[in-house]
């Protein structure tokens, strides 16, 4: 099978991270195709910028979504992920949302751990988006300022684990969440270190992939994930143009 990695952000090293993660646990057979934001940010850490990054995801699934057989938005906040699945025919999985429903199968309350603060009002957004609010015990980040991006789960790696043990001991957490597409491959290598099992939410991500593949369910026909009906456009992107005008159907009428 074939899995979209899409990262809405304009980090290529970020991509490279979270493919690398994703190698990790793909199932022998599962190609893994990395795909990185042409435009917007650098990384996504505001509400604001989570609807600029969701656009640019459904825009980017529209180019690309007739390739595979899945797509994984690889942000953590899962923008755009609802309208994706509304709007597409593959299954569309979002990092949050795979991590934190993986986190339900171990244990009650879970705790989400980020490196900066500017992610958490969005982050507790997402929980309550997906109805999981009164599993999650305590969205937590640190306060210091980081160098890169891309290296920022090295620089802070240590005071991550202190914050995850720290969700433990005060929050009472079962399950902790690192949260950030920049974080992603670091679960495996601090996992000792941490009381409680540890979630890397693209591992997940692409875990639960394979298995709605697998499962091959169809899309809605009906119900509030159904495919809109057709409407005019314009000024938009054409591949998404025409999936929004249903072209692809007036083709196959012909």
């Amino acid at each position: 099978m074939r899995i979209l990695i899409l990262n809405p952000n304009t980090t290529e090293p970020v991509t490279g991270l979270l493919t690398a993660a994703a190698r990790t646990v793909a199932s022998p057979g599962t190609e893994l195709v990395p795909l990185t934001a042409s435009r917007g940010v650098p990384y996504l850490a505001t509400r604001a910028e989570a609807q600029i990054g969701g656009a640019i995801a459904i825009e980017m699934l529209a180019e690309h979504h007739g390739e595979a057989d899945a797509a994984i938005i690889a942000a953590f906040g899962d923008p755009g992920l609802f309208g994706a699945r509304e709007l597409f025919d593959i299954p569309v999985i979002g990092m949050s949302e795979a991590a934190m429903l993986t986190a339900c199968l171990l244990g009650r309350r879970f705790a989400i751990i980020t490196f900066t603060a500017a992610l958490t009002g969005w982050y507790r957004d997402c929980v309550e988006m997906h109805g999981l609010g009164e599993r999650c015990c305590a969205v937590r980040a640190l306060e210091q300022s980081f160098a890169s991006i891309a290296e920022v789960q090295e620089e802070k790696e240590e005071l991550l684990v202190a914050l995850a043990n720290k969700a433990v001991n005060e929050d009472e957490a079962e399950v902790v969440i690192l949260g950030g597409a920049p974080l992603a491959g670091l679960a495996s290598r601090v996992r000792e270190r941490v009381a409680v099992p540890l979630v890397d939410p693209i591992a997940a991500a692409v875990k639960q992939a394979e298995a709605l593949v697998t499962l091959s369910p169809r899309k809605a026909v009906a119900g509030a994930f159904r495919r809109p009906a057709a409407k005019p456009t314009r000024g938009l992107p054409d591949k998404l143009a025409a999936w929004i005008e249903h072209r692809d159907i007036a083709s196959a009428a012909e």
